[in-house]
């Protein structure tokens, strides 16, 4: 047998296992981990020492934000801060929908993982834990969408500004997330209203613990700061956890649930990065369009470094499908990992998908709202001397440089 078919299809039975037993999710992406590692193994010539030297960086940031940002997290709850929204934000639909855009705003500054875990936070205590799969979905959405126009919200739009391109290139893809927020957001609110409307605080005079915002700004701080200059964010996260740790003990029985969605989401990372996948199809609007739909299943990181590689991309559009797409099932993205922690019952493809249609439906609306208000204006890569120059019409694949390792969406 083809061993390219028996690894994809090694990996296509992992995701549809944990697609229909999703409460067995663990135990079926370690599962598949095994099998795709045994095949490559004894079928391939595959250097296992080599390729963990490669993926190390990877792993070791996703691992560490995961279980990072889940303290950060439990901080912001405790800090009474979402207590506060409550009296800030306008009841009903409007300020279900007015929490997104505040998810959104946060990622398109902060690391996407962080926002959607203070929403996820948020609507604990604005909603008293009763929150419908469609808003989590939503939740997920928003942390994804607001990333993509800016360089330093998401790990593929980092990579892409790390590949010579400007980052108002990138920003463009704001229009498309701006218009899938827009619609996602007003129907997700609509779910979230019908189910457990915006609730009050019945305590006025509690206080901001001061303390506790701080430790949560160290950490957001440490972490872009270390992923600007060394490219390993995990490292300032855990820093800043042990510095605050000397004023606020840190809950640590947040920890292990959390790292189980962590073990969970690294396995199906290390799978797709032993995929054979060494070629994209030729850039166009319609393989962007589909490079998104692929990252609600596939790891985005290899998937974005092949484009940068190939070249000939509008870049934008690539930020907005690889940075959105992944929002369209709850293990799509690390976010969505994140977020099924605080609610497991967010670990159902049928229900994510069903309850979260919106999500989907957005994807495709903000995509032709930037194909048809901005065109497709390809780009080959800048930084390379022999890429032929940037036009309005098609042009031949360049050659991107070797972009950092850094961790998934």
């Amino acid at each position: 047998m083809n061993t390219t078919y028996l690894l994809f299809g090694l990996f296509a039975a992992t995701l549809l296992g944990i697609a229909k037993f999703h409460k067995q999710a663990l135990p079926i992406a370690l599962g598949g981990l095994v099998s795709v590692l045994i095949v490559k193994l004894t079928m391939t010539r595959f250097d296992l020492g080599a390729h963990l030297h490669h993926e190390w960086m990877t792993i070791v940031n996703l691992g560490g934000l995961l279980l990072g940002f889940s303290v950060l997290a439990n901080y912001f709850e405790k800090s009474h801060l979402p207590d506060k929204l409550t009296q800030v934000l306008p009841g009903g639909r409007v300020g279900a929908f007015l929490l997104l855009v505040l998810v959104a705003i946060m990622s398109s500054v902060l690391d996407n993982i962080a926002a959607a875990l203070i929403g996820g936070s948020a609507a604990i205590t604005l909603f008293r834990r009763k929150v419908h799969i469609g808003y989590l979905a939503a939740i997920v959405a928003a942390s994804n969408a607001g990333g993509a126009g800016s360089v330093v919200g998401d790990t593929t739009t980092t990579m892409i500004w790390l590949a010579g391109v400007s980052p108002l290139d990138v920003l463009e893809a704001a229009v498309g997330a701006a218009v899938a927020l827009m619609f996602f957001g007003w129907f997700a609110a609509g779910q979230q209203q019908g189910l457990q409307p915006l609730v009050r605080g019945h305590d006025e005079g509690k206080r901001v613990d001061l303390p506790s915002v701080g430790i949560v700004l160290l950490i957001l701080a440490g972490a872009i700061w270390t992923n600007i200059a060394f490219g390993f964010p995990a490292a300032g996260v855990w820093g800043a956890i042990l510095l605050g740790a000397l004023v606020r003990q840190p809950d640590w029985k947040v920890v292990p649930s959390a790292a189980v969605g962590a073990c969970f989401l690294l396995s199906l990372v290390l799978s797709a990065s032993m995929m054979p996948v060494d070629d994209l199809p030729a850039a166009t609007p319609w393989s962007a369009l589909g490079l998104g739909v692929v990252s609600a299943f596939f790891d985005n990181i290899p998937l974005t470094a092949l484009a940068i590689k190939q070249g000939g991309y509008d870049w934008g559009y690539l930020a907005y499908c690889v940075g959105y797409g992944g929002s369209m099932l709850w293990f799509g993205s690390s976010a969505g990992v994140a977020i099924s922690g605080l609610f497991p019952e967010a670990k159902s493809a049928k229900n994510w998908v069903v309850n979260g249609w919106h999500v989907a439906v957005g994807y495709f609306l903000g995509f032709f709202a930037m194909f048809f208000l901005l065109g497709w204006h390809p780009h080959a890569p800048k930084h390379d001397p022999k890429a032929p120059p940037a036009s309005h019409g098609p042009v031949e694949p360049g050659h991107g440089a070797p972009t950092p390792s850094h961790p998934p969406k």
